[in-house]
Order: structure tokens, then C-alpha cells, then sequence
């Protein structure tokens, strides 16, 4: 009887032993494909071209008066396209309130989506978005040909698209003025030996 308690009681110690070594390589996985992570935005060849003048259009804003986009005007504009469900777009709000604080005097950063505008309301209010631009235009996506989420694109001063791609961190959204200033349109192609 004492033999059979002491193995149930072994055996318990062994199924937690395993638990635990399989959490701490779940977590090391994790950790690891973090670290494997392109280091830049994940360029899209649709939409328009690298160098490409945006259309100037004339959007509706829901915190605000409407804007245009693709205007020359002497401030450039990061479009970052979001969705109310995307769990990586809302990690990366704080990032983009850094980014609107800290490249104030040369960007504008602007909200796009489509959908029900009762939601991103909702959204605005949870996450304090009330100081951007929040452009709700199904249009926007479809001419930047928007297929993945989080997506964003910088347009210069001149209303030239001068980065864009999928960004899933800080780093691939920064990599976006990286791309802009060097001219080097992404990291994988930098790797290839390419410029723009």
C-alpha cells in the first residue's frame, strides 16, 4: 500500500516536472521567434510604387475636420492602417503616440481603417486616440491595395510614397524612416544588395 502511494506521489512530481519544462520551452520559443523577426516592414509590391505621387484625397476624420492626404505641403504623413479586432495594431498605439510626440515637426500621423464607425468611436475612446487624424474610407485601403493588417505607409513631403509594408513592431514601423532616409526601400533588400 505505502509502495503504491509513494509512486502515485512520484508520478505526480514527474507529470509537473513536465509542465513546467514545457511552459519554460513555450516561453523560449517565443522569445525566440521575436528575436528571428524581420528587422524591417514587410514591403508590398501592391498599391502604389516606391516614388509613386499619392492621389490627393480628400478624407473624412472622425476626430476632426477632413483632411487630405497625398498633399505636398512640407510635412510628410504616416498612413497607419488598423483595425478594431487586431490585437498587434493595438501593441503598437503606444509606439505611434511616441512617434506623433517625438517627429511632431516634420509628421503627421494618421489613423485609417474601414468598417462600422460605432467600433473605432469605441476604440478612439478606449486607447485616448482623440489627438490623430482617423480616417474611416473603405476607398483608402483598396487604392493602397491593404490586404494584411497592421500596414502603414509614409508619404514625404512632396506626396510621394517613400516607405511602406506590414509592420508587426516598433522597429518595422521605425524601419520606415530608415527606408525613407537611406533610400534603401527595406532590410531584405538591403540583405540582397538592392536600392531603390
Amino acid at each position: 500500500m505505502n509502495l503504491l502511494i509513494f509512486s502515485n506521489i512520484l508520478l505526480w512530481v514527474v507529470v509537473l516536472i513536465q509542465l513546467a519544462v514545457i511552459f519554460a520551452l513555450a516561453r523560449q520559443i517565443g522569445i525566440l521567434f521575436e528575436r528571428v523577426s524581420p528587422v524591417g516592414a514587410m514591403i508590398s509590391d501592391a498599391g502604389p510604387a516606391l516614388g509613386d505621387k499619392v492621389p490627393a484625397l480628400a478624407l473624412p476624420n472622425l476626430n476632426g475636420p477632413g483632411l487630405t492626404l497625398g498633399r505636398a505641403g512640407g510635412r510628410s504623413q504616416l498612413v497607419f492602417f488598423l483595425s478594431t479586432s487586431c490585437p498587434i495594431c493595438k501593441a503598437l498605439l503606444p509606439a505611434l503616440k511616441s512617434i506623433k510626440a517625438d517627429e511632431q515637426g516634420w509628421l503627421d500621423v494618421v489613423l485609417a481603417s474601414d468598417g462600422r464607425e460605432q467600433l473605432h468611436r469605441r476604440l478612439i475612446e478606449a486607447e485616448n486616440l482623440e489627438a490623430f487624424p482617423y480616417v474611416l474610407s473603405p476607398e483608402l485601403g483598396m487604392s493602397f491595395k491593404v490586404s494584411k493588417l497592421p500596414f502603414a505607409v509614409l508619404i514625404d513631403k512632396d506626396g510621394k510614397v517613400a516607405a511602406k509594408g506590414l509592420v508587426n513592431s516598433r522597429e518595422q514601423l521605425e524601419s520606415l524612416f530608415t527606408a525613407s532616409e537611406t533610400g534603401i526601400p527595406s532590410y531584405q533588400a538591403a540583405v540582397a544588395g538592392m536600392t531603390s
